[in-house]
């Protein structure tokens, strides 16, 4: 009876230990630590986005943002530090080597900055494309942000203007006038910009409390890392450029080639690149779609509105599918100018030396030095007047003298009943132009 008791008693307790333990599990915290690497960019953007709201969905008691960066684009910093504030969950820095420009903004919209005794913060002013420091309205906005980022953080903004204002006088700090301020990691701590000083990611942990914790890396997808490379603002008028120029050049070789095939890709590349990184939407490939669509129809309506409406809609959609219009727009005129130069550079000096060009470009005519007559050399028209029974695209129909005779415009489209002048005849190839007024009266 004894034996019964304990036995019971001791079921009881191992069940009791069963439904403890996997409460403990489940009050484990959980830490995301996401590295922000590189230039500051729309692709980083959309890899942040995706891991935050991963760790939102985990219930993370943290996101740990590991940052090593040089800086990058003021639009895309501003819309990651968005998605920063917008986050109820924990958010750290730390800084293993240099957050500089954008990643000392990134860092200052954090709760907690920690950094390696390496590390640094600062020179965060705006930079052109040529490599200066952008006009006045642009560093004035900037030094705003960067000023405000600070106030929210509860720190000094004195210190986050000199980062981003070499006006302000700051020797002690390396930072006279006329230079950035870029704090190391003891300075930071000495004006409060950092929390503490940490040598490795272990002691980060024990520094915020969240020892013990399980660590979840985030890494880039192979997508995500070749969309960061296809939005990188340098890389998009290269794309575009050799987009354009290969069409362009396609349009010059009969059938389709290796230009036409380059054009295409990089075309492809360019809006996969920006719809993975959640630049572009649905409607974007639409428009382009429309766009070729009404460049196509030119061919079956001439005129030129179907192919100029083609060309808008294709711009508007490579503009829309960049998310900046103002860079998107830079990058499309680079890449036309690219295109144009290129291909009166190709005409103008390789058009005949180009053994590739010459494959593909039919040169032969059917002239009568050649011998190439099919039937009777009617060099007696040469000059007349005739009336246009078809329309000529640039082939058709014309009457004279009561005779229908088959011929081609001179690369114009001439409409029906229209007065013509034959200018040329190669055996059964008759050659007009649209007469003028007093040539129609022949």
């Amino acid at each position: 009876m004894k034996f019964s008791r304990y036995a019971i008693s001791l079921c009881l307790l191992i069940l009791s230990f069963g439904m403890i333990i996997p409460t403990f599990t489940a009050n484990s915290t959980e830490v995301y630590k996401i590295p922000v690497y590189k230039e500051v960019e729309k692709g980083l953007y959309a890899f942040l986005k995706r891991s935050i709201h991963d760790a939102e969905e985990a219930g993370a008691e943290a996101i740990i943002l590991e940052i090593n960066t040089p800086g990058g684009f003021v639009d895309s910093a501003e819309d990651i530090a968005n998605l920063l504030d917008s986050t109820s969950i924990r958010t750290i820095s730390y800084i293993n080597s240099e957050a500089l420009s954008a990643g000392a903004y990134l860092a200052l919209h954090t709760d907690e900055i920690y950094m390696s005794p390496s590390g640094t913060i600062g020179a965060a002013a705006v930079i052109d494309s040529s490599g200066n420091t952008a006009d006045e309205k642009a560093n004035s906005a900037w030094k705003a942000k960067m000023k405000n980022a600070a106030e929210l953080a509860r720190k000094n903004p004195l210190f986050a203007q000199a980062m981003a204002d070499d006006s302000i006088d700051l020797p002690e700090y390396r930072a006279p006038i006329g230079k950035l301020l870029t704090l190391t990691s003891a300075e930071a701590l000495e004006v409060g910009y950092s929390e503490g000083t940490v040598s490795s990611f272990d002691e980060l942990l024990k520094a915020t409390n969240l020892a013990g914790a399980k660590v979840i890396e985030t890494e880039e997808t192979f997508m995500e890392s070749l969309a960061r490379f296809i939005t990188n603002p340098i890389v998009v008028p290269i794309l575009l450029s050799i987009a354009s120029l290969g069409l362009i050049v396609e349009l010059y070789s009969p059938g389709f080639g290796v230009a036409g095939t380059m054009g295409l890709i990089s075309l492809v590349l360019f809006f996969f690149g920006h719809l993975v990184a959640g630049l572009a939407g649905y409607e974007t490939i639409i428009i382009f779609v429309i766009g070729v669509l009404l460049i196509i129809g030119e061919f079956f309506l001439p005129g030129g509105i179907s192919g100029i409406l083609g060309a808008a809609a294709i711009i508007a959609s490579i503009i829309l599918a960049g998310g900046d219009i103002e860079q998107m727009i830079i990058a499309v005129i680079i890449a036309l100018s690219v295109a144009i130069v290129g291909m009166v550079i190709i005409m103008r000096f390789f058009g005949k030396e180009l053994k590739v060009l010459n494959k593909v470009i039919l040169s032969d005519a059917t002239t009568t030095e050649k011998g190439y007559v099919s039937n009777k050399n009617r060099v007696e028209l040469v000059g007349k007047v005739a009336v246009t029974m078809t329309p000529l695209r640039p082939a058709g129909t014309i009457r004279i003298d009561n005779e229908r005779i088959d011929a081609v415009s001179d690369g114009s489209f001439i409409g029906k009943d229209k007065h013509v002048k034959i200018i040329k005849v190669e055996g059964s190839r008759i050659v007009v132009r649209e007469a003028v007024e007093g040539e129609a009266t022949e």
